[in-house]
C-alpha cells in the first residue's frame, strides 16, 4: 500500500472515530475544533497538545489528519461559547509563538454530523483564506438550504466554495466557463449563482445579460466574485441586475453573510 493510500485510509478511520465519539456524547455537548497551518505543523501540534493537556475537559484529545495536515481537537461537554473561548486563546497562543496564522473551524453540536461532513470541515479549514474562526452551527448542519451554482475557471476556488457551502447545507454544482453555466442554469435552476467575470467562452456583462434572458421560472440571484475592481464595471453589473459584488481576495465569512442576505 502506498503512503498516500495509507494516509487516506487513516483519514477515513479518523473521521469515523470522530463521528462515533460525537455520538457517545449526544445530548451532553461535544465540541470539535479543526486547526491548519501551511507550515510548522509539527511545532503547532506540540503547542496544541500542550494547551489541551491543561484543559479541565475530561477526554479532550488531539488527533492529526496527515492527508490534509489538519489537527482535530475534541472537547466533550463543551458548549459553543466555552469552545469558542478556548479557540480564541489557542489561536492567540499560536500567534504569540510565531507558528503562522492558524485557520480554525469550530463546531459544538448536540447532534453530531456524519463523518463525511466532519471531513468537509477539515478540508474547509485547510482551504480557508481567512484568519477568522469559522463557527459551524447546528442550524448550518441542516440540509436543503438552497441550490448554488459556482462558476469560476479556477478549480481551487470552485472546490473551496463547494466544500464551504456544502458544509453549511447548500446543494452545489460547478461550472468552469460561461457556456457550461448557462446550460446548468436552464437544466438545474439554481437559487443563486456565484460567478467570476473572467470566464472562457462568454464572460463579463454579456454573460450576465444571457442569464437574464434564459427561459427559467425564477432566474437565480447573482453574486459576482471577481478580481475586477473597476468602478464602471461594478456599476454596470448592478445596473444589469447583479445582486451583490465581491472582489478577490475575499473574506469567506463576509461572503457567507452576503449569500444569506441574497437568499432571504
Amino acid at each position: 500500500m502506498s503512503q498516500a493510500t495509507l494516509q487516506r485510509v487513516q483519514a477515513t478511520d479518523l473521521y469515523d472515530e470522530l463521528e462515533q465519539e460525537g455520538r457517545q456524547h449526544r445530548g451532553s455537548g461535544f465540541a470539535l475544533m479543526f486547526l491548519y497551518s501551511a507550515d510548522r505543523l509539527s511545532e503547532m501540534k506540540d503547542a496544541v497538545r500542550g494547551y489541551v493537556e491543561q484543559l479541565s475537559a475530561s477526554g479532550a484529545q488531539v488527533r492529526e489528519d496527515a492527508a490534509t495536515r489538519t489537527l482535530a481537537v475534541t472537547l466533550p461537554g463543551y458548549s459553543l461559547d466555552a469552545a469558542h473561548y478556548e479557540a480564541l486563546l489557542l489561536k492567540q497562543l499560536l500567534e504569540e509563538q510565531r507558528l503562522g496564522e492558524p485557520r480554525i473551524t469550530l463546531a459544538a453540536l448536540t447532534e453530531p454530523p456524519a463523518s463525511s461532513v466532519i471531513k468537509q470541515m477539515a478540508e474547509a479549514t485547510r482551504l480557508s483564506t481567512s484568519s477568522d474562526i469559522y463557527i459551524y452551527t447546528e442550524q448550518e448542519s441542516e440540509r436543503g438550504r438552497g441550490r448554488i451554482l459556482i462558476v469560476d475557471q479556477d478549480a481551487s476556488v470552485r472546490e473551496f466554495l463547494h466544500i464551504r457551502l456544502a458544509m453549511q447545507g447548500y446543494e452545489t454544482l460547478q461550472a468552469a466557463d460561461g457556456l457550461e453555466a448557462l446550460d446548468l442554469i436552464a437544466k438545474w435552476e439554481p437559487d443563486l449563482m456565484i460567478t467570476e467575470l473572467n470566464l472562457h467562452g462568454i464572460d463579463g456583462l454579456p454573460f450576465i445579460h444571457h442569464i437574464q434572458q434564459l427561459a427559467v421560472k425564477h432566474p437565480p440571484k447573482i453574486v459576482v466574485l471577481t478580481e475586477k475592481r473597476v468602478e464602471q464595471t461594478i456599476s454596470q453589473c448592478f445596473e444589469s441586475g447583479v445582486d451583490d459584488y465581491v472582489t478577490k481576495p475575499f473574506s469567506p465569512v463576509e461572503l457567507d453573510a452576503r449569500i444569506r442576505r441574497c437568499l432571504q
